[in-house]
């Protein structure tokens, strides 16, 4: 590989963007492909462009079936997992997700529920949602779900999650509750409510705290996919 695609594939990585570097299987020339744009030995176009995006999406690497002379292999961030509310659903919800392996953060400004002993091997973090969030600056590789039920809680991290180019936004709570949410964000002219995932989570017709968290990442998971 050479120089200036390995310092592109870092500065990627760096960036927590997906990076995909194609190799021509004759004669080993290589091009790689991120955000920004491509760049090295290949100028690649049409179908094959496509493939290598849509691959990238769901992180297959492998040849591909465009030009089986071209092998792909995909280098993505792991996807994140931000949960605002240290509640009993989150509790189910972070390990699950884990499992299907997610980076997790539980944010909660209430440090007698955000514990290590009630939320084991996962990153806590006691600051505001709002400051909470800055930090952690969400991408299109991560997930925000609000849980607190709290609007003061809630409110701030949708809000700077919608702002942010994360995959999924969602949040725990009635349609009543939702309606009123989106009257408090159409007061602020809080904008992109559509993407808002509420009642958070598939219907899938479960009322327990691990039958929602059940719910809550098979709907990220969908949505991670097949985000149309």
């Amino acid at each position: 590989m050479k120089t200036a695609i390995l310092l592109e594939l870092a500065r990627g990585r760096t960036a927590r963007q997906p990076v995909v570097v194609v190799t021509r299987l004759r004669d080993g020339a290589q091009s790689l492909h991120r955000a920004g744009g491509q760049q090295g030995d290949l100028e690649l176009a049409g179908p094959v462009l496509a493939e290598i995006r849509e691959r990238c999406l769901h992180d297959r690497s492998g040849r591909l079936q465009t030009d089986p002379g071209l092998f792909m292999r995909c280098y993505t961030p792991a996807h994140r997992l931000i949960i605002v509310g240290a509640v009993h659903i989150a509790q189910a919800l972070a390990p699950a997700a884990v499992m299907a392996g997610f980076d997790v953060t539980i944010v909660d400004p209430r440090t007698a529920f955000a514990t290590a002993e009630r939320f084991p091997d996962i990153t806590l973090t006691h600051e505001w949602p709002d400051i909470a969030l800055e930090t952690l600056a969400p991408d299109a590789q991560t997930a925000v779900v609000a849980l607190s039920h709290d609007p003061k809680l809630d409110d701030p991290a949708l809000i700077a999650a919608l702002a942010s180019p994360a995959f999924y936004v969602g949040a725990l709570g009635s349609r009543r509750t939702h309606a009123a949410r989106l009257e408090r964000f159409a007061t602020r002219e809080i904008t992109g409510t559509e993407r808002l995932r509420a009642p958070v989570g598939l219907d899938l017709g479960g009322r327990s705290a691990g039958e929602i968290a059940i719910a809550i990442i098979a709907e990220i998971i969908q949505t991670r996919y097949r985000p149309g």
